[in-house]
């Protein structure tokens, strides 16, 4: 059974995306449970720091490509806009969070991991934005965090390309701040998310306020932008070809309708 898990370790929160059947991909329960759990630790004024991980050998491969379509416009813009409220809640934490990447970064995933303060991955993890294989372009704030992590080019590569890249790539991009083996992927999370619960919790929370507002436009005026362009691509053919060539394990034959 598929789930978010929250353990509490003195002053840090874990929370664990646990769907290990489907390498740790979100369906909308899990989304509205992991939302739900976000909120609830950044009032929860005994944490301090807070470690984002996944169960098992995955971070999240991304949202149940398998429960995708059958939505009309109204139904895709409400999934998008609790994806949103989702990333948000991690990106707008007023306490430190890390995420501990192991296996597929993917999609949400690799938004989700993006959206943190510090990423900790291990060489063998996996990244990708994987959008437009199925007829997408990318959503959960993917191409504001990659162009001011990484630069346009180079964000526009890995977006057009939709290709995979390694942890040690991610790390000589910028996207990844502590390259460690497998094994120790959590513990150095856990570490420096304890390194910040013992810090001035006010002066970091008034750093991430000023990183927030140090670039424009805003990530809530970006997600704006996504909840104009998503909802309207997943009405497409090529969406529709997509899906079904990702569920029929196929390449897609797009026609740009």
């Amino acid at each position: 059974m598929s789930s978010i898990d929250i353990e509490r370790r003195g002053a840090i929160a874990v929370i664990t995306i646990n769907n290990q059947a489907g390498r740790n991909a979100l369906d909308m329960r899990m989304r509205q449970d992991l939302l739900a759990l976000v909120r609830e630790v950044s009032e929860d004024e005994a944490v301090r720091a807070v470690v984002l991980t996944g169960a098992g050998n995955a971070f999240c491969s991304g949202a149940d490509v398998g429960k995708m379509g059958g939505r009309d416009l109204a139904g895709s813009r409400q999934r998008m806009k609790t994806m949103h409220a989702m990333v948000r809640a991690v990106h707008g934490m007023d306490k430190p969070v890390v995420a501990a990447v192991c296996g597929p970064a993917v999609g949400i995933g690799f938004s989700l991991a993006m959206a943190c303060d510090v990423v900790v991955a291990s060489p063998g993890a996996n990244f990708s934005q994987v959008f437009t294989q199925v007829g997408l372009a990318p959503d959960g704030g993917a191409i504001w965090f990659l162009a001011r992590q990484m630069g346009f080019s180079r964000a526009k590569e890995l977006v057009f390309s939709a290709r995979k890249f390694t942890g040690e790539e991610a790390a000589a991009l910028g996207l990844v701040q502590r390259l460690v083996p497998q094994e120790s992927v959590l513990d150095e999370a856990l570490a420096l998310a304890s390194q910040y619960a013992q810090g001035p919790g006010l002066a970091l929370t008034m750093a991430k306020q000023l990183f927030a507002h140090s670039i424009a436009p805003t990530l809530e005026q970006f997600l704006e932008m996504e909840l104009l362009v998503g909802p309207q691509l997943s009405q497409t053919r090529d969406h529709a070809e997509g899906r079904t060539a990702f569920k029929e394990k196929r390449k897609p034959q797009f026609t740009g309708q």
